[in-house]
């Protein structure tokens, strides 16, 4: 089976500073992979950079088969950044037409919605169970709610690949609990969802496979071989109830 993401011998610089030196890893339909490492590890740069958002230095990336360069079936992925610094909260919008937007921003001119339209919002709405909200405006909202509607934003387009950096960070623990259990009724549908994330207690209970990176390439595998590894980064990690929790030292 063809990798949906295929890296090999990443290495990516900002200025003479290096923030990634080869990475390598491949990603399968139906992966929920986790990444984790320190603060300054590379992280978000990891993901903009399998975006185009930032260039590599050198190195190889595949997406669904097409070299990055080459890349242009964009609607396949979703990406929902740290911070939602393309939408003002307060932006004067309803919740419907912010999810219209995803389709929109796929349009060639002139940008017109049609009926098939916000069937598709109407049914993403309610897989997320905020179909009440869709008249609502967005400042209206709580921070879980805002959260889910930035989700059908980028789900409305019926991605294969999910992205998220740090989903949970301005989230209750209720909400963050709903968040991470929407994400997996995803990709138990079949999408393959990547997540950065500092709740590192969830990753063992939702994602299948940890990319542990601390500027280069630590593990790339299962949690609990990872876990069991006699060195130092194995010994931040133990198993409590099934949830794998990060000691952070750094």
């Amino acid at each position: 089976m063809m990798p949906i993401i295929e890296v090999k011998n990443l290495f990516v610089d900002y200025g003479k500073t290096n923030v990634l030196t080869d990475i390598s890893f491949a990603l399968e339909k139906g992966d929920f992979i986790g990444i984790a490492g320190p603060n300054g590890a590379g992280k978000s740069t990891l993901i903009k950079t399998l975006l185009g958002l930032v260039e590599k230095t050198s190195g190889n990336i595949k997406l669904f088969g097409v070299e990055l360069e080459k890349f242009s079936n964009w609607n396949n992925i979703g990406y929902l950044p740290q911070k939602l610094s393309n939408l003002n909260p307060i932006f004067p919008a309803s919740v419907e037409e912010i999810v219209l937007l995803g389709l929109l921003s796929q349009k060639s001119f002139p940008k017109m919605v049609t009926k098939g339209d916000r069937k598709k919002v109407n049914k993403v709405l309610t897989d997320l169970e905020i179909l009440n909200l869709r008249d609502k405006m967005l400042s209206d909202l709580s921070g879980g709610q805002q959260q889910r509607v930035m989700l059908a934003r980028t789900m409305v387009s019926n991605p294969e690949v999910l992205i998220f950096d740090e989903p949970s960070t301005a989230l209750d623990p209720e909400s963050r609990n709903d968040f991470f259990e929407i994400i997996k009724k995803l990709n138990a549908a079949g999408t393959t969802i990547i997540l950065i994330t500092h709740d590192t207690g969830y990753i063992g209970s939702y994602a299948n496979k940890l990319l542990y990176i601390d500027r280069k390439l630590i593990h790339y595998g299962a949690i609990k071989e990872f876990c069991c590894h006699g060195d130092k980064i194995g010994q931040r990690f133990e198993r409590t109830d099934g949830h794998i929790i990060w000691h952070q030292h750094e």
